[in-house]
């Protein structure tokens, strides 16, 4: 289950912009009528990120593909882009909303000013409202049966609501200036930033065909990524600069939110996140050589310094 670090590196970069390809294709034209608001659908969306949950896709089902298959390559490739790009307007649409003053009122987002103040405030609010039903279009255009599609579709409803992203920062939200414990802390991050990232992986296990012993093994992973990723989080807003982040460091602190810095200490919150990444790599044994994209997704997420 080994990869180079230049094949990875290589292979995850030509994911990001094929990505960035996909996404530009499905979302409307931004002469469009109504053209402010697909101006900043696009905006949003395009021109930045590290794109790590459609790789995610990618990655998942790329481990997963059957040995017999009644799909072309074509169709599983096309499955795979709607899943992909799907989860990024979901994703999207979720730091346009969390950007804006009534939630983190951030003013910088990929290095560019955030959504709201590129436009205004109601057009933000109106660019995650548009891009999120978007997102499910997609998915129900998908090339594979349609109890997977349903599959798909429900997948990423769950990690988008209450008991997914929205649960989670309406928790988090409700967190400022308390001191919460650690399973406290860990279950709104299963919620608020996990979800998101666990549904990339069962999509892309979806539209690679995964069979149960396949969907079990990404389930494990993903539960150990999901929360891994909110630590190194954590860990860089603390440690990196605006230039690493593309955002505004420090904002967790400032706004006395409870994190796993702040509860564990810097070193034990790394030490942390290592033996997460530790437990996701193990995860992926049932799936053998197949899997080395996402051991190096993991290796990407823990060992990122930005």
């Amino acid at each position: 289950m080994s990869l180079s670090a230049v094949d990875f590196s290589a292979w995850l970069s030509e994911r990001a912009q094929h990505v960035e390809q996909v996404l530009a294709r499905v979302l409307p034209r931004e002469e469009a009528v109504p053209a402010r608001l697909h101006r900043a659908m696009r905006y949003s969306v395009l021109g930045g990120g590290k794109r790590v949950r459609a790789a995610l896709v990618f990655a998942a089902a790329h481990a997963c593909r059957p040995a017999l298959s009644t799909q072309s390559d074509a169709e599983r490739e096309y499955a795979q882009d709607l899943a992909a790009a799907a989860v990024e307007l979901v994703h999207a649409y979720s730091l346009v909303h969390d950007d804006l003053p009534c939630m983190d009122d951030d003013v910088l987002r990929r290095g560019r000013p955030t959504v709201h103040v590129q436009f205004d405030e109601a057009t933000a609010l109106l660019a995650g409202d548009a891009l999120q039903p978007l997102a499910f279009d997609l998915l129900a255009q998908m090339p594979i049966a349609p109890p997977l599609i349903v599959q798909a579709i429900r997948d990423l409803a769950q990690a988008a609501g209450s008991l997914g992203m929205a649960g989670g920062q309406a928790i988090d939200l409700e967190s400022v200036g308390k001191a919460l414990t650690q399973q406290a802390l860990q279950q709104m991050h299963v919620l608020k930033t996990g979800a998101l990232l666990a549904a990339s992986v069962s999509l892309g296990g979806l539209a690679g065909g995964a069979n149960a012993q396949q969907r079990s093994a990404l389930d494990a992973y993903s539960a150990a990524m999901g929360l891994a990723f909110q630590v190194i989080d954590d860990v860089l807003d603390v440690t990196a600069d605006s230039s690493q982040l593309g955002k505004t460091p420090g904002k967790d602190a400032a706004a006395n939110k409870p994190t796993y810095v702040t509860l564990m200490g810097l070193a034990q919150a790394r030490a942390f996140a290592g033996e997460l990444h530790q437990r996701a790599v193990a995860a992926l044994n049932p799936l053998g050589d197949s899997a080395a994209l996402l051991a190096g997704l993991a290796d990407f997420i823990v060992l990122r310094d930005h």
